[in-house]
């Protein structure tokens, strides 16, 4: 009888140890059901190609991504016209998929036909960066509508304290994105990112839209100063032990004409 009780207690044991286990640095926290596999891409021309690659997209990449399964889902430039680079976001129904659409992509005979034609003076691409990702739980459902008059979309990024990513989510879901609305931002949608490294913790990556570039900057102010944020953002980083992320990222975005979403 005591041997059959104490085996009772080990395994209650076990089980409230792994209940409260933490979330290692380097996992993600569990994507929104039913998530569609994303991918930033920033495609970054060579001297004097800007409006070229801009271009090609709007005349060809794009029907050819569609062609092959691929799901455009937004295009845009940055406002800060020094910044000469093109970002976009596609949409695959899982990683495999979108390795399996970009080999397609790669070997079309089309899409070789138009590079040929459009690089007969020099390349148009000197480097391109990948942002791979999947629908973090807090993200509103993503519609690609277009709004008149054209809205500015701004791209965040969040790099979390070491461990801090399931707080920093749990803030924006219970706090953050009810402010935003309250102050006039839309929530366009939420991502985490998948890194190569299995050791490196997931990024918080979102969009959200505003009626340009200065309104969003002033919503911002007025967020920063709410009473409200101010009590949740010391409440969660009390609860954490300091603060949630160590750096924030933010690129105001104008959307191309042929963007899906504006």
């Amino acid at each position: 009888m005591i041997a059959k009780l104490y085996s009772l207690c080990f395994f209650s044991l076990l089980f409230s140890m792994a209940a409260f286990a933490t979330t290692k640095p380097g996992k993600a926290t569990a994507p929104a059901a039913g998530s569609k596999f994303y991918e930033v891409r920033i495609y970054y021309p060579t001297p004097g190609k800007y409006a070229e690659i801009v271009d090609r997209f709007r005349q060809y990449t794009t029907k050819i991504f569609e062609k092959h399964g691929m799901e455009n889902i937004g295009y845009w430039t940055p406002t800060d016209t020094t910044q000469k680079k093109l970002i976009y976001i596609l949409a695959y129904p899982s990683r495999e998929a979108r390795d399996a659409s970009w080999k397609a992509f790669g070997s079309d005979p089309e899409w070789k036909a138009v590079v040929a034609k459009t690089e007969a003076n020099g390349k148009l691409v000197d480097h391109v960066d990948q942002i791979f990702m999947t629908e973090a739980d807090i993200s509103p459902k993503l519609k690609l509508s277009q709004k008149s008059p054209e809205r500015t979309f701004e791209l965040r990024t969040y790099t979390c304290t070491p461990g801090k990513l399931p707080n920093l989510l749990s803030r924006f879901r219970d706090h953050t994105i009810k402010l935003f609305s309250k102050h006039g931002m839309t929530n366009v949608a939420y991502w985490v990112t998948q890194e190569k490294d299995p050791n490196e913790q997931s990024k918080l990556v979102y969009i959200l839209a505003h009626p340009s570039e200065a309104e969003g900057k002033a919503h911002f102010e007025e967020f920063r100063k709410d009473p409200k944020w101010i009590a949740a953002k010391d409440a969660s980083e009390k609860e954490a032990g300091g603060s949630l992320t160590t750096k924030v990222e933010s690129v105001y975005m104008k959307p191309t004409d042929y963007s899906p979403i504006k």
